[in-house]
């Protein structure tokens, strides 16, 4: 209808009523191709992924990042443990498996977060990297504790004493979190209790700091110190 009535006006410039028309056709196409992302985000949160699958061969990049945080569609099918559609991605030859959210989170940090051995096995076999500058996996996995996460990252020749852009110590987020099993473990396999962040704070200091009593205690016998 507004295209005929611009037709009509006499001495209209045709180049004028093709970009208009262009314009026209690319407002229309917006909402559908936004419908289409929505769908496909929609399929990877609820690991259909069949669905997915078809979207990916319809041409939607297997990269493609959420607007808000930045995360990939691998990372979002991990932190939704989303396995299917996990498998389905890192089969595809395109997938980035080291790209970074926008906090600067990579697939296999958020794997060693949310504990996902399963996943955090297939992104190692995929080729996803270990170690890297700043906050690493391991950070993540001593967080969370879990000593068979941590194991595995160490197997595969994660560095112990990664410090992220403040220093910050795998060992000293155990002993934040209050994870005595990690702190263990890391200790036992070499993790520089001594080590201090920009604040100057040790291992020890953040355990007294968080009241975890056997935590310091752990680390005062490592030390030779007065429990």
């Amino acid at each position: 209808m507004i295209m005929r009535k611009m037709r009509e006006l006499p001495g209209f410039p045709a180049a004028i009523l093709c970009r208009a028309a262009l314009l026209l056709a690319l407002c229309a196409a917006a909402p559908a191709k936004a419908g289409a992302y929505e769908d496909f985000l929609f399929a990877v949160k609820f690991n259909d992924a069949n669905t997915v699958q078809n979207f990916l061969r319809k041409g939607m990049d297997v990269n493609s990042t959420e607007g808000v945080r930045g995360e990939s569609i691998l990372m979002i099918a991990l932190r939704e443990k989303s396995m299917r559609v996990v498998d389905l991605l890192l089969k595809d030859a395109d997938i980035k498996l080291d790209a970074a959210a926008a906090n600067g989170d990579t697939a296999i940090m958020i794997a060693a977060y949310t504990g996902n051995l399963e996943a955090l096995k297939k992104l190692i076999a995929a080729g996803a990297a270990v170690n890297r500058p700043g906050w690493t996996a391991l950070h993540y996995a001593a967080a969370n504790g879990r000593p068979e996460i941590i194991s595995l990252l160490l197997e595969h020749a994660a560095y112990i004493d990664a410090e992220s852009p403040n220093k910050t110590t795998p060992l000293m987020m155990a002993v934040s979190a209050g994870k005595i099993d990690a702190v263990k473990l890391l200790l036992d396999e070499g993790a520089d209790i001594g080590l201090k962040n920009e604040l100057g704070l040790t291992a020890l200091d953040f355990a007294r700091q968080f009241q975890h009593a056997d935590i310091a205690e752990e680390l005062a016998s490592r030390m030779h110190l007065p429990k």
